[in-house]
C-alpha cells in the first residue's frame, strides 16, 4: 500500500516553498566520485552498492534518528541489588549494527581481498552519512583484529571475523559473532598513556587488573584491549567482557553525556580484579596497541568526508527545492559560490582518505610507510574542515537547519568527534613530525607522492616549491600544525590532479594553495565556474 502524502492545505494557510521529503536515496549510485575511485582501482563493488542502497532507504534514516533520540541506558543493578553492569540500546541501534556487520564493515579488510581496506574505508564513509554512532564498535573490531591474530588468542577470538551481530551477554565461545573495544585513557594522563596507573598482577596463566579507565567506548563489546602496568612496565591485555559461568570484574560507573555520537555508549569503567590475557610482550604495551590505533586512525580520517557529504546533500536538497527573491536558491550566484567552496572541502577530503586507504592495502614497506604518514595528514585536515562544512550547510537551511527535524544538528554535533578520538590535533601533528624524522621511508614516500602531481598544474608546482623552501629541514614543533595543514592540502591536490578531475582540481589548487580565496566559506573569486558545485558534488 502506498503511504499517502502529507496534507498541504491546513485551513489557515497553504504550505508552499518547502522541499518535499527526499524519499529513498542510493548512497552508492549517487556518489560518482566514490565509484570512480573503485573503477580506477579495479575493485569489486557489488557488496558496497548493496550496502549504499540499504543505508540510503528512508526507513534507515528514520532508524538513525530513533537510535539517537533514545540514547543508551546504563543498567547497573537488578531489582535485588546484584550488579549487572550492562547497557541497553534502542532496537534501531541493533538494526544498524546487524546491517553493517553483515556487510563486512569490520571484517572485509582481513578476508584476503585485494582492496579490503579501501572497501572498509568506503563503508565507514557511507555509514557515517546516516548513523555514525554504531561505527565505533565496528571500527575498533576492525582495528583490533590484526593485533589479536598474532597474539596466540586467535582461536578463541576468531569470531571477531564473523559477519553475524550477536549482542547477547554470553562468553565468546557461545556467540555467533564478536565485537572488540578499547580502554586506554585515564584521568591523570589523557593522551599521555605512559602515565597510566592501572595495575596488573599475575593469576596463574592469566592476570588480574585493578584500576579506572576514564573513557571506554562501546562498553558492551565482548572484549577490550587495554593498558595496565606490571613490574616490567606498561603492557597490553585483552579483557573479556563475560566469563564462563559469570561476569568479569568490569564495573560500569557511569555513561558519558556526550555532545554527539549519542547512539553509541561511552563509559567510565573500573577494573576490579578483572581477568585479562596478555597481548604482546610484557612492558611493550604501547608498541603493541599502536597497531590498533593506527587502523582506527583510517576511519577517523574518512568518516569526516561522509559527514560533509551528508551535510552537503541536505543543503543541495534545500536549495533545489526552495525559492527566495523570485529565484531558486541554487540559481543565486552567492549561494552557488558557498556550495562550490564547501564541495571542494568535501572532495579533497574524500580523495585524500580513499588514496590513503589504498596504501593500507599494500604489503610493501613503502606502502606501510606512506600509510602511516598519509593517514595522519588526512585525519588532521579532514577533521579541521568538517565542523565548518556542517555549520555552513546548516546556515544554508536557515532556521530549519537548526531544528532536529533535519539531520543537520546531528551532523554538527558529530563533526568534532573524529578529530578528538584517538588523538586530537596537536597529538596528530606531533606524531607526523616524529614519523618523518624517524622513518626515512615515510618522508621519501610523501615526497614522491607530492612529486606525482608536478607538471599537471603550474599553480601546484609553485605551491610545492614554496612549501619545500619554507621547510627545507626539520620542522619546528611550534609550526607543526602549519606544516601538516600545508602538506595535507598539497597531498590532496596531488591526488585530485592525478585523478583527472579537471576544473575541480584546478579550483582546489588555486583556492587552497594559491591564495585565491578568503578565509571563510564562499569567499571565492568570480572565475570559479558557476557549475562547479554540480560537477564537484555530482548530485
Amino acid at each position: 500500500m502506498t503511504r499517502p502524502g502529507p496534507r498541504a492545505d491546513l485551513g489557515t494557510h497553504q504550505v508552499e516553498n518547502q522541499p518535499g521529503a527526499p524519499g529513498d536515496r542510493d548512497l552508492w549510485a549517487d556518489d560518482p566520485a566514490l565509484r570512480a575511485t573503485f573503477a580506477r582501482a579495479g575493485a569489486e563493488t557489488g557488496a558496497l552498492a548493496a550496502y549504499g542502497r540499504a543505508l540510503g532507504r528512508e526507513e534507515m534514516r528514520e532508524a538513525g534518528r530513533e537510535a539517537n533520540r533514545h540514547v543508551p541506558e546504563l543498567v547497573g543493578f537488578d531489582a535485588g541489588g546484584r550488579r549487572l553492569d550492562e547497557v541497553r540500546y534502542h532496537p534501531a541501534y541493533h538494526r544498524f549494527m546487524a546491517l553493517s556487520a553483515a556487510a563486512g564493515y569490520h571484517a572485509v579488510a582481513w578476508e584476503g581481498g585485494a582492496h579490503g581496506h579501501l572497501s572498509h574505508a568506503a563503508m565507514a564513509y557511507l555509514a557515517s552519512q546516516v548513523e555514525p554512532g554504531h561505527c565505533c564498535p565496528l571500527t575498533m573490531t576492525y582495528a583490533g583484529i590484526p593485533v589479536l591474530r598474532g597474539a596466540g588468542l586467535w582461536e578463541a577470538w576468531s569470531g571477531l571475523m564473523a559477519r553475524d551481530y550477536d549482542p547477547a551477554p554470553r562468553p565468546v565461545g557461545e556467540k555467533r559473532g564478536l565485537t572488540l573495544g578499547m580502554a586506554m585513557t585515564e584521568k591523570q594522563g589523557g593522551s599521555d598513556v605512559r602515565a597510566n596507573t592501572t595495575r596488573a598482577e599475575r593469576d596463574g596463566e592469566a592476570w588480574r587488573l585493578t584500576g579506572h579507565k576514564w573513557f571506554c567506548s562501546a562498553p558492551m563489546s565482548d572484549g577490550f584491549l587495554t593498558l595496565a602496568r606490571t613490574d616490567r612496565g606498561l603492557s597490553c591485555f585483552l579483557v573479556p567482557r563475560w566469563l564462563e559461568g559469570g561476569r568479569n570484574g568490569i564495573r560500569l560507573m557511569r555513561l558519558k553525556d556526550k555532545l554527539g555520537n549519542r547512539s553509541n555508549a561511552s563509559a567510565e569503567i573500573e577494573y576490579a580484579g578483572a581477568l585479562a590475557h596478555p597481548v604482546g610482550d610484557e612492558g611493550d604495551g604501547v608498541r603493541t596497541i599502536v597497531e590498533m590505533v593506527h587502523h582506527t586512525r583510517l576511519d577517523t580520517a574518512i568518516a569526516p568526508a561522509g559527514l560533509m557529504r551528508a551535510a552537503l546533500r541536505e543543503a543541495h536538497h534545500w536549495v533545489t527545492g526552495r525559492t527566495a527573491f523570485q529565484k531558486r536558491l541554487i540559481d543565486q550566484p552567492l549561494m552557488r559560490a558557498v556550495l562550490a567552496d564547501l564541495a571542494l572541502d568535501w572532495r579533497g577530503s574524500l580523495a585524500l582518505g580513499l588514496h590513503v586507504a589504498q596504501a593500507f592495502d599494500g604489503d610493501a614497506p613503502e606502502d606501510r610507510a606512506f600509510a602511516r604518514i598519509g593517514v595522519a595528514l588526512a585525519k588532521y585536515l579532514s577533521n579541521k574542515l568538517c565542523p565548518g562544512v556542517a555549520v555552513e550547510a546548516m546556515e544554508v537551511l536557515g532556521g530549519m537547519g537548526y531544528v532536529e527535524d533535519t539531520p543537520l544538528p546531528l551532523l554538527y554535533r558529530e563533526a568534532p568527534l573524529n578529530g578528538i578520538w584517538e588523538g586530537s590535533g596537536n597529538v596528530i601533528c606531533l606524531d607526523a613530525l616524529r614519523t618523518l624524522a624517524r622513518v626515512p621511508l615515510a618522508a621519501e614516500r610523501l615526497a614522491a607522492e607530492l612529486d606525482e602531481g608536478k607538471g599537471l598544474d603550474r599553480a601546484y608546482d609553485a605551491a610545492l616549491a614554496a612549501h619545500r623552501a619554507q621547510w627545507p629541514g626539520p620542522v619546528p614543533e611550534a609550526e607543526a600544525r602549519w606544516f601538516v595543514e600545508r602538506a595535507a592540502l598539497l597531498l590532496a591536490a596531488s591526488v585530485l590532479l592525478r585523478e583527472g578531475t579537471g576544473d575541480v582540481a584546478a579550483a582546489f589548487v588555486r583556492t587552497r594553495l594559491g591564495g585565491a580565496r578568503g578565509r571563510l566559506a564562499g569567499a571565492l573569486p568570480d572565475w570559479v565556474d558557476a557549475g562547479l558545485f554540480e560537477r564537484g558534488f555530482a548530485l
